[in-house]
């Protein structure tokens, strides 16, 4: 099944689940957890942005990154000094990173202490990006994905708006977007062909042959 139908399906879902408030304060991370994470992650907020995915449209993107991908590997994550990768990503919120048949997702480490909704949100996103190539198309679901969980997060609790972080400030901008295209790709869409980052990206890619 393309990429894109089942990002079409998770949107489509995401209005009728229901998160409690502050998910993450009830998550307690077990050696269970641990070792279902351990090819992923050791991070305790990036376990329990796994475990709030399950409860959102995030589901497909937390499938990927245990595995259900295009190179049916788990996906590392890993909070990193993005500058030393290169330093035109220092100031990246995250990247998504292909070496050969391995794919690992750099979250910045200014994000380290970020809400675990925040990441589940920002991993969401990442996670549709499991090959080299990219297009507009492919960054406008993502971000799109991204935004309806975090949307749906905030919708059940609205005190996750007011969290003082630079995550935070992302989800609630992109949140913005979704809400004022009515929940849709539209401005979305517009805010990343204007991204000076696309500027050289295809239209399309394989799986994002359609702008939904």
């Amino acid at each position: 099944m393309k990429k894109n139908l089942l990002l079409l399906v998770g949107l489509l879902m995401f209005s009728g689940l229901k998160t409690p408030a502050f998910v993450s304060d009830t998550i307690q991370v077990s050696d269970e957890m641990m070792k279902t994470y351990k090819h992923v992650t050791k991070e305790i907020n990036v376990i329990k942005a796994l475990e709030i995915m399950d409860r959102t449209s995030g589901e497909y993107s937390k499938n990927a990154i245990l595995g259900k991908n295009l190179t049916g590997k788990p996906i590392k994550v890993e909070f990193t000094n993005l500058s030393l990768i290169n330093p035109i990503y220092a100031n990246f919120d995250a990247l998504g990173w292909k070496k050969k048949k391995n794919l690992t997702i750099y979250i910045n480490e200014k994000h380290k202490d970020a809400p675990p909704e925040a990441l589940a949100a920002l991993l969401s996103h990442e996670a549709i990006h499991q090959d080299e190539d990219n297009s507009i198309n492919e960054e406008s679901y993502a971000w799109t994905l991204e935004a309806a969980v975090w949307t749906q997060l905030a919708e059940d609790d609205p005190n996750l708006e007011k969290i003082s972080h630079p995550l935070v400030d992302r989800e609630n901008a992109i949140k913005a977007l979704f809400l004022r295209g009515n929940r849709t790709s539209e401005y979305i869409h517009k805010f990343v062909i204007t991204n000076r980052g696309y500027q050289n990206l295809p239209e399309r890619s394989v799986g994002f042959e359609e702008l939904l």
